[in-house]
Parts: structure tokens; C-alpha cells; sequence
């Protein structure tokens, strides 16, 4: 891989954490601070939902995200044609 991929490649990487982080944001900060008081109008087995997002809603959006960033890492892994085996990267 030349230096012009690596960089796009790095850049593709960055913008993917960005876009994770910049949702996992707005979930725990929107959900359980904003946005709390019409969300706690609704009720979930007995626990107002902005309760429940503020305590259980971002970590389990984490969690997703962070199945989605290895399911998305992988497939441009495959398409720069990094590998990895047995703890070493090997680049084209």
C-alpha cells in the first residue's frame, strides 16, 4: 500500500469513528439529559424511558457501535487488502 492509501485509509477510518462517536454522543447526551422529561412520560415495565436511556440506552448504543465499527473496519480492511494473522499486519 503506498502512502496516498494508507492515507485515504486512515482518512476513511477517522471519519467512520467520528460519525460512531458523534451518534453515541447525541444517544447519551440527547436521550438522557435533553430530552429526558418527554421521554419519561413513557413508561417501559414499570421504569420511565428516559430513566432507562440514561442508565441502560448509551450503553447498549456503545455496544452497538462498537459491533458496527468492527463489521465496517473489516470490510475496508478487505478492500485496502490489510490482514491480519496471528497478532502481525501484513500490507500489500
Amino acid at each position: 500500500m503506498d502512502d496516498a492509501q494508507r492515507q485515504e485509509y486512515w482518512r476513511r477510518n477517522l471519519r467512520l469513528m467520528a460519525v460512531l462517536l458523534a451518534v453515541w454522543a447525541l444517544v447519551s447526551f440527547g436521550a438522557g439529559i435533553v430530552f429526558v422529561e418527554p421521554l419519561n412520560r413513557i413508561e417501559i415495565a414499570g421504569f420511565p424511558l428516559g430513566f432507562w436511556f440514561s442508565q441502560q440506552g448509551s450503553i447498549i448504543t456503545f455496544v452497538a457501535l462498537i459491533a458496527i465499527y468492527v463489521w465496517r473496519m473489516d470490510r475496508l480492511d478487505a478492500e485496502y487488502g490489510v490482514t491480519e494473522t496471528e497478532g502481525e499486519v501484513h500490507h500489500p
